[in-house]
C-alpha cells in the first residue's frame, strides 16, 4: 500500500439490507462496494488521498452488517457512540455488542451523552456529554477513549476548550475536506449519502476530479443557511428535503 500524504474521513451511520427513502440509510451492498474501492485505492501506488472510515451514533447496524464487511476485507473504522443510547435506545448496540466490535480491533470514540448539540450546553452539560460519556466508554470497554465526534459537527471555542479539557486528542467535525498526516486536533470528514455510489465515490479520490472542492463549497452554503435560518427553521427544511425518518434525532439532522 502506497503512504498517503492526505486522509479524507468518511462518514457513515446506519446501514440496512434494502434500501431506504432517508438520505443517510445506505444499503449494506453498497456499503461493500464502496470498501472494495477503498481497497484499491488504499492499495493504489502514487495515491496521496487515503480513506477512512468511521460511524456516528453507534447504530446496531454497525455490529450487523459493517462490522462482518470490514473484517472479510481487513479493515478498519472508527466507531463513535452515543454513550446514553447504547443498551436504552432501540435500534442502538447495547454494550456486549459494542465490546466485540472492541475486541475485533476496531477503534471506538465518544459522540457524546444524548446527541444534544454541544454549542447549545451550558458548562454542566458539556460535563455529562464530554467527561461522563468518556468516563463511561473507558469504564465499559477497559481502554482509553481520546477521539470525539462533535453532534451536528457544531463547535465554537468554548467547546473545543471543554473537550480537550475532557481528554479528548482529537475532534471529527462534519466539514468535507482532506486531512495532513499526522492528524492536528480538529478533522473534517465528509457525509456519505445513498446517493453516492461506487463510481461517484471513485471520482472523489481522482487527483483531476473537483467533488471535494464542490462539496466544500456546498457545505459554506449549508453553514450560511444554518445561520440565517436559525436551527429550528433549518431542521425542518432539511427534513423535507431528504425525506427524514421519525426517529431521526434533531441533533443528527443538523449536521447534514
Amino acid at each position: 500500500m502506497s503512504q498517503a500524504s492526505q486522509k479524507l474521513y468518511l462518514l457513515y451511520h446506519e446501514l440496512r439490507p434494502g434500501s431506504s427513502e432517508y438520505s443517510y440509510v445506505i444499503e449494506k451492498d453498497v456499503f461493500s462496494e464502496h470498501l472494495d474501492c477503498f481497497v484499491q485505492l488504499r492499495e493504489k501506488s502514487g495515491s496521496n488521498l487515503c480513506p477512512e472510515i468511521t460511524f456516528d451514533d453507534g447504530h446496531l447496524s454497525n455490529y450487523e452488517f459493517a462490522l462482518p464487511a470490514l473484517q472479510s476485507r481487513g479493515l478498519k473504522a472508527q466507531f463513535f457512540i452515543t454513550v446514553g443510547w447504547t443498551g436504552q435506545k432501540t435500534g442502538y448496540m447495547d454494550w456486549q455488542e459494542l465490546r466485540a466490535l472492541h475486541a475485533a480491533g476496531q477503534s471506538i470514540g465518544a459522540h457524546g451523552w444524548s446527541h444534544t448539540l454541544l454549542t447549545h450546553c451550558r458548562k454542566g452539560q458539556l460535563h455529562t456529554e464530554l467527561d461522563s460519556a468518556r468516563r463511561m466508554l473507558e469504564d465499559k470497554l477497559g481502554t482509553s477513549i481520546t477521539t470525539m465526534s462533535l453532534p451536528g459537527g457544531r463547535y465554537n471555542h468554548r467547546v473545543l476548550a471543554a473537550c480537550q479539557e475532557a481528554g479528548y486528542t482529537h475532534i471529527y467535525t462534519s466539514i468535507p475536506r482532506s486531512e495532513p498526516t499526522p492528524n492536528g486536533l480538529i478533522l473534517g470528514r465528509l457525509n456519505i449519502r445513498r446517493d453516492m455510489k461506487q463510481e461517484w465515490i471513485a471520482n472523489l479520490f481522482s487527483p483531476e476530479g473537483g467533488a471535494l472542492s464542490r462539496l466544500g463549497l456546498q457545505y459554506r452554503m449549508k453553514t450560511a443557511a444554518q445561520t440565517l435560518m436559525g436551527d429550528r427553521a433549518y431542521e425542518k427544511l432539511w427534513a423535507l428535503l431528504n425525506r427524514k425518518e421519525a426517529d431521526v434525532d434533531a441533533a443528527e439532522v443538523s449536521s447534514k
